[in-house]
């Protein structure tokens, strides 16, 4: 309305200033022309609202989009800062997986390498053992057996086979199957030599300076160690002398056929284990 009344004015002022008497054609000239412009104005203040109310319109969009733009950015950063923690904890991980692996392999690798050496101690102690029982044989129905026990070869000679009763010195019989097995000895140098001695557990009456069977079990050790390597000449690094006394009984009973079966020398053989100590230590 505004615009209407000064573009009204506007015209009347510059009639009124040309000081020109106006003719009634002219009039109505200038009259339409007023109403022309008065409603071409009407059309431009409809056309200025409606520009108004759409940028009202425009700028609430454009703070509605602002904030969600905002909301987003903040959705986005926190996601961004979890998925670096996220990024961070994987490369961690995979680190982590990877030196696992690794050690792995290399447990693996060792575990393997301590199996085939355990296999080899199995297989060097079958072997040994298969040429001990040819070797010995005939003497096996004399109380002497060959067996393995935990990778070890173990030959169990009964006290009969070796010594006179109450005695520590080796008779003949003895003596040769002693010979037969350090000719399998001889030829195996890697094996070593531990000598046993077991009693029963009666009481020693009146054997000299064997005061009991601690010293009985001792001393007839060192007779078969002394024999082997005095006479049978193996070398003396490779063996060891030991008493048990009576306190390992194969058969704890308290019979005659018992104490028999515990009246023993008992040489264990053992394959050289250099190699398999040596990958325990690792």
């Amino acid at each position: 309305m505004k615009i209407r009344y000064y573009l009204f004015a506007t015209a009347i002022c510059f009639v009124l200033h040309s000081c020109v008497v106006l003719s009634p054609k002219k009039y109505k000239a200038l009259v339409a022309e007023r109403d022309s412009l008065a409603t071409r104005t009407g059309v431009l203040e409809d056309t200025v609202a409606k520009l108004r109310a759409d940028t009202m319109r425009l700028h609430r969009e454009l703070n509605d989009m602002q904030n969600n733009y905002n909301a987003l950015n903040t959705n986005f950063n926190s996601l961004n800062d979890k998925y670096s923690a996220l990024n961070n904890n994987f490369t961690t991980s995979s680190s982590r997986v990877s030196q696992l692996s690794a050690d792995l392999k290399k447990r693996e690798a060792r575990l393997k390498e301590v199996e085939d050496a355990l296999h080899k101690r199995d297989d060097a102690s079958n072997a040994l053992r298969d040429k001990l029982q040819k070797a010995l044989l005939g003497f096996q129905n004399s109380g002497l057996t060959v067996d393995i026990r935990d990778g070890k070869v173990y030959v169990s000679l009964a006290d009969k086979l070796l010594f006179p009763s109450g005695s520590i010195n080796i008779n003949e019989n003895g003596k040769l199957a002693l010979q037969q097995l350090a000719a399998v000895l001889n030829k195996e140098p890697d094996i070593t030599i531990a000598v046993e001695g077991h009693t029963d557990d009666k009481k020693v009456i009146n054997l000299g300076q064997i005061k009991d069977n601690w010293d009985l079990s001792v001393l007839r050790s060192t007779s078969v160690c002394r024999y082997l390597t005095e006479v049978e000449k193996i070398d003396p690094k490779r063996l060891t002398a030991t008493g048990k006394s009576e306190y390992q009984p194969v058969d704890p009973a308290n019979t005659n056929d018992a104490r028999t079966k515990n009246r023993r020398i008992e040489i264990v053989l053992s394959p050289k284990l250099d190699e398999l100590y040596n990958l325990i230590k690792q």
